[in-house]
């Protein structure tokens, strides 16, 4: 059969331009194994609170009056992994430079992976040396607090989910300007969110590193 390259070249710009949605559908089918992402603005049964929700672009979309989450521990090993039920429910500290969000570094939001809370930015997040994930701002004030720490014998401010008081790390006074604050956080508390448009650019460099034959291991990773 003879080759034709007039067809191939046909061929070739449909797979271009069909490549995001591809990736797209990658990225939906190991979310789909996952646990799903809670509402974040599904009321709990507790206190009233004022939380800020926003798109996984990170636009802020409404500021609402919900109930907070509130559930038993039984609840939170059905839901949660043993890792991320650790973390989250027993303020645990997971290993350096092997966790995964560490040296992540695609455009999204970052939210509470028990409550769907957006928490951070990707543009906030910057490379601390520490090996887990570093922010400098939160997404919005409303949605984290923070409490007194004196465990280990230090004077920490810890950072908690404001909808469901989900420990998810510490905050220090030795982070980047304009803030000077460094949010280090657990990777195995956070669920990301890759922002549309990222998704769409990373599934077009994905098929070009394709076309050269060398694909990346990870779109979002750095090596």
């Amino acid at each position: 059969m003879a080759f034709d390259p007039v067809q191939a070249v046909g061929v070739s710009r449909r797979a271009f331009f069909a490549m995001p949605f591809a990736f797209a559908g990658l990225i939906a089918l190991v979310r789909s194994r996952e646990r799903p992402l809670p509402d974040p603005a599904a009321n709990g049964g507790g206190p009233p609170i004022t939380v800020v929700l926003f798109s996984d672009s990170g636009e802020r979309l409404a500021t609402v009056t919900i109930r907070k989450m509130i559930k038993n521990d039984a609840e939170w090993r059905r839901e949660l992994s043993a890792e991320q039920y650790r973390i989250t429910r027993r303020k645990g500290t997971e290993f350096a430079f092997s966790n995964r969000y560490w040296n992540w570094h695609a455009t999204g939001v970052y939210r509470c992976v028990c409550c769907g809370t957006a928490l951070f930015r990707s543009q906030d997040k910057f490379d601390s040396g520490t090996g887990w994930p570093s922010f400098s701002l939160p997404i919005a004030a409303a949605n984290i607090q923070a409490t007194s720490d004196l465990s280990l014998g230090l004077e920490r401010r810890e950072v908690l989910c404001a909808k469901c008081d989900g420990h998810l790390g510490h905050v220090f006074e030795d982070g980047p300007p304009p803030s000077g604050l460094r949010y280090c956080v657990n990777s195995s508390t956070l669920y990301f969110r890759p922002s549309p448009s990222h998704i769409t650019h990373a599934g077009s460099r994905l098929f070009a590193h394709l076309w050269r034959g060398a694909a990346p291991a990870n779109p979002g990773r750095r090596s």
